[in-house]
């Protein structure tokens, strides 16, 4: 259930000036509302929107106020609408329906799409998101600052305990969620943040970097399945996608005298000629034969495709090692490193 409060009693002190122009600096870095534009934050009586309404109404945004009643908590969810119906003139809309967080998550953010809408997400919501992704997927993927649909998160770099401070400090009643603690959000705030704090001060701000670091172009390859993509990593190694399949290849080497590629040793003095992995598409020089055939052909799995070596002049495959011979390429197969 929720309760009011109006200050909460916690040890963090909060220069409120200091944390409206900290908001204002990230709006305008981000380009997230225009200067004195119309924005309409979504509020669930917490501290979070309750402090976001605030900021941006002292800023000088035109600030209105929604409010998404999924109705899972009874009474107390009819409490929340009207609390923030009275306090903030919120428009409550009915937001019943769907078994999942992802469900109502979906349900919240299907309406007022025609408008600029900011949600009071902050920098402790992104350190949460950023450790349950990190367990989940393996990708240390956090809150963007602006969704696809446009939803925009201003609060970003202000943390829960601020918030709350802030609303101490301007005397905003709020609306506590006892619910939260039996979420998955809630099992990571109230055990498992608490246990990083213990093995290093710093681990929510630390944290927090993984998410301000702008994405690698490997991170970009690996974000779509759509089409294909190449990437030189360095070392000699280039990472490719094919739709949604990724592997590792060689980068092309020059064929200047002789190349160890695996368990092949090519040697060549022919000029202009280089080494490198298969590629859909490729085709024999000067005929019209896929290299893709030659390997069925020659019954070559399609696991050993990708790494297989081919001679090439451009773009032309001149010499297949083991398959298809070349005047002027000498080719071995020998143990591999």
């Amino acid at each position: 259930m929720r309760a009011v409060l109006p200050w909460p009693v916690y040890p963090v002190r909060v220069d409120t000036d200091g944390l409206r122009a900290r908001v204002e600096e990230s709006i305008r870095r981000h380009d997230l509302i225009a200067p004195g534009g119309d924005v309409t934050c979504l509020i669930s009586g917490g501290a979070d929107s309750t402090c976001l309404w605030h900021v941006l109404t002292k800023l000088g945004y035109r600030v209105s106020a929604l409010h998404v009643n999924h109705g899972l908590r009874g009474a107390a969810s009819d409490e929340d609408a009207r609390f923030c119906a009275e306090r903030f003139g919120a428009e409550v809309v009915d937001g019943t329906g769907g078994l999942t967080e992802d469900d109502w998550r979906r349900i919240r953010y299907s309406f007022a799409t025609d408008r600029l809408r900011a949600t009071g997400h902050t920098a402790s919501d992104q350190v949460e998101t950023l450790l349950y992704k990190l367990v989940a997927s393996g990708v240390a993927k956090g809150i963007k600052v602006r969704r696809e649909d446009g939803v925009v998160r201003p609060l970003l770099s202000v943390w829960r305990e601020e918030t709350e401070a802030y609303c101490r400090n301007e005397g905003l009643e709020f609306r506590i969620d006892d619910s939260n603690s039996h979420t998955k959000r809630g099992l990571i705030r109230d055990e498992i943040v608490p246990r990083l704090r213990e093995l290093h001060p710093a681990a929510e701000r630390n944290l927090l970097r993984l998410a301000d670091a702008e994405p690698t172009a490997l991170d970009e390859l690996l974000a779509s399945t759509a089409g294909s993509r190449r990437l030189d990593l360095g070392a000699g190694l280039t990472a490719v996608r094919e739709y949604d399949r990724v592997w590792l290849e060689r980068t092309p080497v020059a064929l200047d005298g002789e190349v160890r590629w695996g368990e092949w040793r090519i040697a060549s003095k022919l000029p202009g000629l280089k080494v490198r992995a298969w590629r859909a598409g490729d085709r024999l020089a000067g005929r019209s034969k896929k290299i893709q055939d030659v390997f069925v052909d020659a019954k070559i799995p399609r696991s050993a495709r990708e790494s297989w070596p081919l001679v090439v002049r451009g773009d032309d495959v001149v010499a297949v090692p083991g398959v298809v011979e070349a005047e002027g390429v000498r080719v071995e197969r020998v143990a591999a490193d």
